[in-house]
This record gives C-alpha cells, structure tokens and sequence, in this order.
C-alpha cells in the first residue's frame, strides 16, 4: 500500500490526546487509511504524519471528518538510508 506523509498547519499550539487519537484512528478505519506515526514540530504548530492509505484522497476524506489539517500530502518513494543506500518503499 503507499505511503504518505502528511503536513499539518495549526493555528495554535497542538496538544495531542489519547482520547483524539482514538477519534482520527475510528475515522481512519472507515476511510481505510492507517496512521503509521507522527512528528511534532518544536514549535508544537506542526506535525508531520507517514500514513497508509489508498490515495491522497483518502487521507483528506479522512482528515476533513477529524477537522484535521492536511496542508501538504506527499506520496512516498524510495527510502534512502544513512549509507546511502535506497529501499523501495513496500507497495
């Protein structure tokens, strides 16, 4: 499946929940999108997510149910390693 990384903007500082998470996890679900993992930036007014998903589309159907940001949603390539070396990314 591809892999995505998502960008999101926040107006104000972010404040991840356990109890949000459970939220954007349910709606993942019926979207058929799976969150993989998440930065937050320093300045808490960003995050930068890897995501499973179908499609693009899906991850925004997805975000836009959570009012969620998506600011940027990148489709990923290969993985290139700290040696150097490239990985294709597991379709």
């Amino acid at each position: 499946m591809p892999i995505f990384m998502i960008e999101r903007r926040f107006a104000e500082e972010f404040e991840p929940t356990l109890h949000g998470a459970a939220e954007v996890n349910l709606i993942n679900d019926e979207e058929k999108v799976r969150w993989l993992y998440s930065f937050l930036a320093a300045d808490k007014r960003k995050t930068y997510c890897l995501y499973e998903a179908e499609s693009a589309e899906a991850i925004r159907r997805a975000a836009a149910r959570a009012g969620l940001p998506a600011d940027v949603v990148v489709e990923l390539g290969d993985r290139i390693e700290a040696t150097g070396r490239m990985v294709p990314v597991e379709s």
